[in-house]
């Protein structure tokens, strides 16, 4: 999954995958049927990692609009450390691989599409907790929640594009804008 995020899917081949995992390319096809196959299964282990903190992020003890300031600030950590380990801005794994494939890999392209929907749910959860508590005026919280999604993809795809994770800081406010957060809401740090 690292390769595929740092270079490209069509960029990387099995035989460099096999390489950096240091098996042969017969046991690589013993376990999978294709590139495609074994991006998928990475792309699924890669969300089980991701889950564990989204779960803690997004938990319901945490007040909604915290749960989107929390998700916004993992994110920004997340870019810079990997921008010290490889050298650059990455993105996100999903709309890089997504945006690559998705009209040539039916496999990948689902996978992506499943991920995304679950990652959908969390911003939903909050929205409509947001909702209920008075904080925000979101009687459809899942528009709401593909509007902030389109608004997160879009700019962890600029902060690629940029190379710079600074491009992530107006998350926050810009999100409590588009979500149209009551004033004392929108000036809490």
């Amino acid at each position: 999954m690292d390769m595929i995020w740092e270079n490209s899917y069509g960029a990387t081949s099995v035989d460099a995958i096999c390489e950096r995992a240091n098996v042969r390319k017969g046991s690589f096809y013993y376990f999978y049927k294709s590139k495609s196959d074994l991006a998928a299964a990475a792309l699924e282990e890669d969300w089980k990692k991701v889950k564990v903190d989204l779960d803690a992020i997004f938990s319901p003890v945490v007040p909604p609009l915290e749960r989107l300031k929390g998700y916004f600030d993992y994110n920004y950590r997340r870019l810079v450390r990997i921008k010290e380990e490889c050298g650059a801005i990455l993105g996100c794994p999903l709309f890089t691989l997504g945006c690559e494939i998705s009209t040539q890999d039916e496999v990948l392209c689902k996978k992506v599409c499943e991920i995304l929907q679950r990652k959908l749910a969390y911003f939903e959860s909050a929205i409509r907790d947001a909702h209920a508590l008075g904080l925000i005026d979101a009687p459809d919280p899942l528009a709401k929640a593909r509007c902030l999604s389109a608004l997160f993809e879009g700019t962890m795809t600029q902060a690629r594009i940029q190379n710079s994770a600074e491009v992530l800081l107006p998350l926050y406010p810009s999100s409590l804008a588009l979500l149209g957060a009551k004033a004392e809401e929108s000036t809490s740090p």
